[in-house]
């Protein structure tokens, strides 16, 4: 392995639009295409081939792997402009390198077939908007969607907190900031206490991780800014769970009352493939903060939510996973099969005939 060959290897897949590439020991490189991973015919890679990958990404970033490290998440580009998040870790005593390919642009919602609806929640003038779902399932996309949106129509100063920077913005009628955790601050809390005092109507946060980070981020949204994160939860109501149980349990009931106040929306997507196997479309769930699921929320009455959701589609455009789920398979997009493999509940088909 060169620099030439690794350079060819993130070419190819960045123009065959690829999702993520594999760098491992004893193994060709392996790409996700379509949601399959793919096994290369290049030759399998040494430990020599994936420590000089990993020496050229962290010598890209101007860091060195120290003696005690076990993983590194960061961000890679080549000059054509192609850029990568990468993860690099530790296995079997040699280096395993993971990058997710970035799209050069950042899609409208319509072009990522989002919910219109998310331009309405993105017009809060404060609060907290949650974008959730698993690993690999479209919320950075989403969230940078959601930003282009506000970025192209509101007069905004915008601060984004990444760990790494994934999409790079350019101002358009709102001022951009971005900030990646370890070469331009040392955390999301950190960066989040700073933030306000940058004169912030906007701040993006790349993942809620740690009851700092989202006690901050509760506070930035209680002091009238519009707050954008990401949470790895299945829904609206996991997401809730989530967030009051990183608390102590003597707070967590002040901590329902706080998310009650603020919370504007939370957004959760899956991906799933189409009936011809050739596209990946978002299944996606709608959750907006009226008075009636404030109620919920404050009150802990959390079971009641997804009742509220299904009722209020015609009404707020808020709508249950099942509810697209199903949407999707009358379109004739997604198989039943797919549908019932995403969906929360066991009687999706039950589901589909009261619909019908």
């Amino acid at each position: 392995m060169d620099a030439k060959i690794f350079v060819q290897i993130l070419e190819i897949a960045f123009n065959k639009k690829v999702s993520d590439v594999h760098f491992e020991t004893d193994n060709p490189p392996f790409f996700r295409g379509k949601g399959q991973i793919i096994r290369s015919k290049l030759p399998n890679l040494t430990a020599s081939d994936t420590e000089f990958i990993a020496s050229q990404i962290m010598a890209h970033n101007n860091r060195r792997w120290e003696a005690d490290q076990k993983e590194f998440d960061t961000s890679f580009s080549l000059p054509t402009g192609a850029r990568f998040r990468v993860s690099i870790f530790r296995q079997r005593g040699s280096f395993g390198i993971i990058m997710r390919v970035i799209p050069a642009n950042i899609g409208t919602f319509e072009e990522l077939r989002l919910p219109p609806v998310l331009g309405e929640i993105a017009k809060a003038p404060n609060g907290l908007i949650l974008v959730t779902g698993p690993t690999g399932n479209g919320k950075s996309t989403t969230l940078a969607s959601m930003l282009r949106y506000i970025n192209e129509n509101f007069s905004y100063n915008c601060i984004t907190i990444e760990d790494p920077i994934e999409f790079l913005f350019t101002s358009q009628k709102s001022c951009i900031i971005q900030r990646e955790v370890g070469i331009d601050t040392g955390s999301f809390s950190t960066a989040l206490r700073a933030a306000l005092r940058m004169d912030p109507d906007l701040i993006m946060v790349g993942e809620m991780r740690d009851t700092a980070t989202i006690d901050a981020c509760l506070m930035a949204a209680e002091t009238g800014h519009l707050v954008l994160s990401t949470l790895h939860t299945q829904g609206a109501v996991s997401t809730i769970n989530r967030i009051v149980g990183h608390f102590p349990p003597d707070a967590q009931e002040i901590v329902r009352h706080r998310l009650a106040d603020i919370l504007v929306a939370t957004v959760s997507i899956r991906l799933v493939k189409d009936r011809t196997g050739e596209f990946i479309l978002p299944a996606v769930e709608i959750m907006r903060a009226t008075t009636t699921i404030q109620s919920c929320i404050r009150e802990g009455r959390l079971d009641e939510i997804e009742g509220h959701m299904e009722n209020s589609r015609s009404q707020y455009q808020m709508q249950t996973l099942d509810q697209h789920l199903i949407q999707l398979h009358e379109q004739e997009l997604i198989t039943m099969e797919d549908a019932k493999r995403l969906s929360h509940s066991m009687d999706l088909e039950r589901k589909l005939m009261f619909t019908n």
